[in-house]
């Protein structure tokens, strides 16, 4: 019998031989928070994901914090929208409201803010639009990306991730936060994003289905590798502290291309679409749903990846403990 046979035969020395470990505080979860009371709406498209309002999603953390989840990402959806995403700009709007609280109920939890517009903008896309080109203004975009900055900062997040793929964001943000005194605040970068169909199930959720067009003129072309390096590596010069693939199942070479080309922290986010496959499918009988779930995640932390944003998360965790 040969060696590597004899480290698979056992259990526990198999254990202590695997390359590639998931951990639950490998995993952040995303919520999806709006405003009410006692909401807490199932998406269709995504079994076993809700709209919550600020009192379930505070039930929700106590949740993840006993299964050993102990970040979250959020996401805002407010009572209403305009075409600038006002509600993102306030300190008393939805997202900067949740924060206050999570962080007052659950210090230790690791909260980290979607930074974007689409959830708040009546047209669904994530800026300012420049109704010429029938597209998001970028500068325009950045100038009220530094005010959402300072929102989410004042309200006491520990993290920000800029979703909206803008060029210069995340040398504006910087900027915007050591003035405001925020230095050490950390920027997780959607830094190589792309223009994908897997995200359909998310704008169920999050209620940011475009109004017109679509995003592919600022999210990246699902065809170009070297620019999705380049994306990433840019964000890196510019003081990201985080690098991030979005979607992560069909990008697992783009993964590992960013893992060999910079040393920093990298994530991943197991879209809506990768989550509803897989729901769907084990809802079917098709597939073995828990192991090729697991089987998913071994695959994003073999590829290179630190930290995974999934909504499989308290399932992994569950089946982990």
């Amino acid at each position: 019998m040969d060696r590597l046979r004899r480290t698979r035969m056992n259990p526990h020395l198999r254990s202590l031989v695997r390359e590639t470990h998931v951990r639950a505080d490998d995993f952040i979860y995303p919520l999806f928070v709006k405003p009410g009371e006692g909401i807490k709406t199932e998406v269709a498209s995504m079994p076993g994901v809700y709209q919550m309002s600020l009192d379930e999603i505070l039930k929700e953390c106590e949740v993840l914090q006993a299964l050993g989840i102990h970040s979250i990402l959020l996401f805002g959806i407010p009572a209403v929208k305009d075409s600038v995403g006002s509600d993102a700009l306030c300190d008393h709007g939805i997202i900067a409201t949740a924060v206050r609280a999570v962080k007052r109920a659950y210090p230790k939890m690791f909260v980290v803010t979607d930074l974007c517009f689409c959830e708040y903008t009546d047209h669904g896309h994530c800026g300012i639009i420049d109704h010429v080109h029938e597209t998001v203004d970028n500068d325009l975009t950045l100038g009220i990306s530094g005010q959402q900055a300072l929102v989410h900062a004042r309200a006491g997040v520990d993290m920000i991730a800029p979703s909206g793929m803008m060029d210069g964001i995340i040398t504006t943000l910087r900027d915007a936060l050591d003035s405001g005194g925020y230095v050490n605040l950390p920027i997780m970068s959607y830094s190589t994003k792309f223009a994908s169909g897997y995200y359909g199930p998310f704008r169920d959720v999050a209620e940011s289905v475009p109004s017109f067009g679509d995003r592919s003129t600022y999210q990246m072309d699902p065809a170009n590798r070297r620019e999705a390096i380049r994306e990433s590596l840019l964000d890196e010069a510019q003081g990201a502290d985080i690098l991030m693939v979005k979607p992560a199942l069909a990008y697992l070479d783009i993964i590992r291309d960013i893992r060999e080309a910079s040393n920093l922290p990298l994530a991943v986010y197991n879209v809506s679409g990768e989550y509803a496959m897989l729901k769907h499918a084990g809802k079917a009988g098709l597939i073995d749903y828990n192991r090729v779930m697991m089987e998913t995640m071994i695959g994003f932390k073999r590829a290179g990846a630190d930290i995974i944003i999934s909504y499989h998360a308290k399932e992994v965790a569950q089946l982990l403990s």
